[in-house]
């Protein structure tokens, strides 16, 4: 893989970014493990935990997003937001309690909160042009982090059963190698961010911003209704293949392919344009939920998860990408951070109403609604974007 015109700062982030999530997902499996097997809480317990610490990240992300504009500050609130949370993931391993668990998890949001829309404004303002291959490789080497973590922490409960509090202290290594490298992290020195101090206002970003943000704005928080919690897809492979721990692995071969994919996705954005790239994610996406909603052979789920790694890899660095192209300099962080935060508060919202028509209805009707749903979307984005 071939890495041209990719600036330093760059790949100090996405090195921070790998070593994040290395951390985190090392802990992603064992977190409700730990919280129901080894502190007796009810899985209601676990779902209130995640659900307040994701709501709680994705209504930063906007917030954090127009501070950065506001103030002309990116890396101030990268070093923050990565350092706050690489400190608190490992509290559990020393203080295990469900409390203490709850605190880790929403303070370890609140860092993703803060990080988020002025790392990826960051990430823009370093893309020469290139913002496609810059978001990509980003993605990639973030991805990275989420293949090596799970399995980590699965060689070490392999060699130490049970010993959980041991994975949330050893991932306090990683966290600290990502703090190292956000020391390296600079401000990119232009006129545009010196003069946002001044110059910022949400009314006047919304006012100025253009038709095709605000339409593509709107469609994506629509997609983000059916884009539920990944976590259904794991439970669903659980139910085709009979094995929880093959459901775990064919989640991780989606993270590889994802890896492996971004940044040549993102090159491919570059070259024949963002919405053409997204377009064809989503269709993979719809393509994916049709198959899953039909299959129950075990063989099937590492198709499928192969091919939503290559949704991902088109859809996730390329839409911030695509944002990033069409909004002015000073008010990346804002147009970014809106998006994701209202993505975010979308898929929660999604995720409830997934898990209720699965209850009522089985897993079927929640997939196909999915399924419906974002080639309707696709093909929105395919049919009135061209014509302007």
């Amino acid at each position: 893989m071939k890495l041209k015109n990719i600036p330093r700062q760059v790949f100090i982030l996405g090195v921070v970014s790998f070593f994040t999530d290395f951390a985190s997902e090392m802990l992603y499996p064992v977190v409700p493990i730990f919280l129901t097997a080894v502190l007796g809480a009810s899985m209601t317990t676990v779902g209130v935990i995640e659900g307040v610490a994701e709501i709680t990240a994705g209504l930063l992300k906007g917030f954090f997003g127009g501070l950065s504009d506001k103030l002309g500050k990116r890396s101030l609130f990268v070093k923050i937001g990565y350092s706050l949370s690489a400190l608190v993931k490992s509290l559990p391993g020393f203080f295990p309690a469900t409390g203490v668990v709850f605190f880790a998890r929403v303070t370890d949001r609140i860092g993703k909160g803060i990080r988020t829309a002025p790392r990826d404004a960051l990430l823009a303002a370093n893309a020469n042009g290139n913002s496609g291959a810059v978001f990509g490789l980003h993605r990639s080497m973030d991805t990275l982090g989420a293949v090596v973590g799970p399995l980590v922490a699965v060689a070490m409960l392999y060699f130490l059963p049970g010993k959980y509090d041991f994975v949330f202290i050893a991932a306090l290594v990683p966290g600290i190698f990502a703090i190292y490298f956000t020391t390296l992290v600079k401000d990119p020195k232009t006129a545009k961010t010196t003069a946002s101090k001044k110059t910022y206002s949400f009314k006047l970003f919304w006012k100025q911003a253009p038709y095709e943000y605000k339409f593509i704005l709107v469609f994506l928080t629509l997609f983000s209704l059916v884009n539920s919690s990944d976590v259904f897809l794991i439970l669903k492979s659980d139910k085709d293949t009979g094995s929880g721990t093959l459901a775990i692995l064919a989640y991780v071969l989606y993270n590889l392919v994802y890896a492996f994919a971004s940044y040549p996705g993102g090159k491919l954005a570059d070259k024949i344009g963002k919405r053409k790239v997204f377009v064809a994610g989503l269709i993979v996406f719809s393509l994916v939920y049709l198959g899953f909603a039909l299959n129950n052979s075990p063989w099937l789920v590492w198709i499928l998860f192969a091919f939503y790694g290559l949704y991902t890899a088109f859809t996730e660095g390329t839409s911030k990408a695509w944002i990033s192209d069409l909004i002015d300099e000073q008010y990346t962080a804002t147009a970014i951070g809106l998006f994701t935060m209202l993505s975010a508060i979308a898929m929660m919202l999604g995720s409830i109403i997934a898990g209720a028509l699965w209850d009522a209805f089985g897993p079927k009707v929640p997939f196909l609604i999915s399924s419906a749903v974002s080639l309707f979307v696709a093909l929105v984005l395919m049919s009135k974007l061209s014509r302007r």
